[in-house]
């Protein structure tokens, strides 16, 4: 066991209306500070979420999305929080909010591939189950790797 480690994870979700508390898992974020890792995953289903939300601003919501894999790569495209370490960026991007884009709790795990644990996530928590037919459109918003 000495070549696996701990590694950190949340779920994204989106609550399309806030006030039903209804969500759909959209990604994962995966930190492992050991190994130097910082990735998240992002799966956007847009039939799914239409059904909780005919009027959500799928739009809007991809670009919103798309910060959070910038803000785990850091540096100037991510704004002032891509000058924090990359535990900082994991912690803010995990804290608790109450907006259309939630996090789940942080859980832990432990793996010897960090970006392995997070495609085995992203096909247990987010993506279709096998034998579901996905949405009308099913499409990766983004991922990034990290070595800061």
């Amino acid at each position: 066991m000495r070549d696996h480690c701990t590694y950190d994870y949340v779920i994204i979700r989106v609550v399309p209306r806030v006030e039903r508390e209804e969500f759909i898992n959209v990604g994962v974020i995966v930190s492992c500070p050991t190994r130097r890792f910082l990735e998240a995953g992002i799966v956007l289903d847009e039939q799914r979420l239409k059904a909780l939300d005919a009027t959500l601003d799928i739009d809007s919501l991809r670009i919103h999305l798309a910060t959070i894999p910038a803000i785990c790569a850091g540096g100037k495209q991510a704004g002032p929080i891509g000058k924090l370490s990359q535990r900082e960026r994991f912690l803010w991007l995990s804290a608790p909010r109450s907006t259309i884009i939630q996090l789940s709790p942080v859980h832990t795990g432990l793996c010897k591939n960090p970006a392995a644990a997070l495609e085995h996530l992203l096909d247990v928590m987010v993506r279709p189950l096998s034998g579901e037919s996905p949405g009308a459109m099913v499409e990766v918003v983004g991922t990034s790797k990290v070595g800061k």
